[in-house]
């Protein structure tokens, strides 16, 4: 019962940060919207720095093992492209898209050395590894700068779809890719 009431509170914090921003979001409120007891709270949660770290890492582990299952049945090739049709679908999949739950953290936690913005920067860096083990999996020439370079267009299709609102970023994104991908003979 207490890992569902946890779930229950990492699930609704996720939900206002993403939605409203971690500083506009206070405890009281991801109380009263989950329904749990502020004892129960601080039972798992320390702080609200320890509860908006524990949302990133639930959502960190999420992204990374969608990555994974795609790569395992994918080969890969498709599955690097296959990270920007997942982008598009995450775009469109949500009633009002806000960008990205990290690159938001980082940004209201701007010093690079609070562990908010640290633990963004892990995901991001772990997103570029994979992309890196995808593209020397394909021997691609380069690899570290590809996977970069790869990033780069997924993070701008993010970015550019959370400014102008859900369009084509992620498959305008994939195009661009491509042709990096064509132009470095994979």
């Amino acid at each position: 019962m207490a890992s569902n009431k946890r779930d229950q509170l990492l699930g609704t914090a996720e939900e206002l940060f993403y939605r409203e921003g971690y500083h506009a979001t206070g405890i009281d409120r991801i109380l009263a919207e989950s329904g749990v007891a502020k004892m129960t709270l601080y039972k798992h949660f320390r702080s609200k720095d320890e509860l908006i770290l524990a949302v990133l890492d639930a959502r960190h582990e999420q992204m990374l093992a969608r990555l994974r299952e795609r790569a395992a049945r994918l080969a890969p090739r498709e599955a690097l492209l296959g990270v920007f049709d997942g982008l598009h679908g995450m775009i469109h999949g949500n009633d009002a898209f806000c960008g990205c739950l990290f690159v938001n953290a980082a940004a209201e936690y701007h010093d690079r050395d609070h562990p908010i913005h640290r633990r963004a920067a892990t995901y991001k860096a772990e997103l570029q590894a994979h992309l890196r083990e995808l593209l020397e999996r394909l021997h691609a020439p380069q690899p570290a700068q590809l996977a970069r370079q790869l990033q780069y267009l997924l993070e701008g299709a993010l970015s550019m779809a959370h400014i102008e609102g859900p369009g084509e970023q992620a498959l305008d994104a994939r195009a661009a890719a491509e042709r990096l991908l064509e132009a470095a003979g994979i």
